[in-house]
């Protein structure tokens, strides 16, 4: 007899074999609290870039917000509870954008793509909650005399040089002038999946918003500095399924560096509150 599935249960491709245990669903069927994990560790870089060149990246529905800075954040996450302790790294590019809908009209970092080093957080975060994730290799920082190198590659190819150096604690007046910037509604995203055998058509296309709300969060550490980058221009034979997204992030325009974070935190959320805007 074939298998049906229960609409309260929680599934993802191959259903065959029942419900899926994942990031919001443990293998008893509980949530996960994320109250003392994951321990995470963020090197952050923003630079002043073209209003021109990043609207292009906006889908329907959305404009760019502000000033064109754009922030490459690389983190690396470890005693993930619902890896059983294990952790990855992740690698994302955002901008400030604005989001008007029929109903939302909310303001965030629109992350344009986000490169993680295991497969489970790419299916679940792109299937259940519309990131754009894809793959690539993001080995451990390297770090001499304060001085911390991040890479990036595809099987081989590294297509991204990231420095953070002059670090230190943030003064009183930067921790002012954070407080004082406009608040975020979060992370905004754009979920899109084709349509099987009408590869032009879309299945699922609309805006989703992750809450900026994370009160399991804790800041252990924020230190301030400088930093540079480098994407390195990929041919098709390098990068044959993403050559052309490195590419438009090494066009783009660096007019001037806004500085640089590393931040480490412990806690988060299990990113249920995940919603579509309309």
């Amino acid at each position: 007899m074939p298998y049906h599935l229960d609409p309260d249960q929680m599934y993802r491709m191959p259903t065959h074999f029942g419900p899926r245990a994942g990031p919001r669903r443990g293998p008893d069927g509980r949530k996960f609290e994320c109250r003392d994990n994951p321990y995470s560790t963020s090197f952050n870089l923003s630079f002043l870039s073209s209003a021109a060149q990043l609207e292009r990246f906006l889908p329907p529905g959305f404009s760019l917000a502000g000033e064109p800075v754009v922030t490459v954040s690389a983190s690396y996450m470890t005693e993930i509870e619902w890896l059983a302790g294990r952790g990855y790294n992740t690698l994302g590019v955002s901008f400030p954008a604005r989001f008007e809908g029929e109903v939302d009209r909310v303001s965030g970092n629109f992350l344009t793509v986000l490169w993680e080093n295991l497969t489970d957080p790419i299916l679940t975060g792109r299937e259940e909650l519309g990131f754009s994730k894809i793959y690539c290799e993001l080995p451990t920082p390297t770090t001499l005399r304060g001085r911390h190198h991040i890479t990036a590659s595809w099987l081989g190819f590294k297509f991204l040089d990231l420095y953070l150096e002059e670090l230190r604690e943030q003064s009183r007046e930067e921790i002012d002038q954070l407080t004082g910037e406009p608040s975020s509604a979060g992370t905004l995203h754009y979920k899109y999946v084709p349509r099987t055998g009408e590869w032009g058509t879309a299945d699922v296309a609309y805006a989703v918003l992750t809450p900026a709300e994370t009160p399991n969060r804790r800041m252990l550490e924020h230190r301030v500095g400088a930093g540079r980058l480098q994407f390195h221009r990929a041919r098709w034979e390098d990068m044959p399924t993403q050559y052309n997204i490195v590419n438009a992030f090494a066009d783009l325009e660096i007019r001037e560096y806004r500085g640089a974070s590393l931040i480490k935190t412990v806690g988060g959320k299990d990113l249920s509150d995940q919603r579509i805007l309309r």
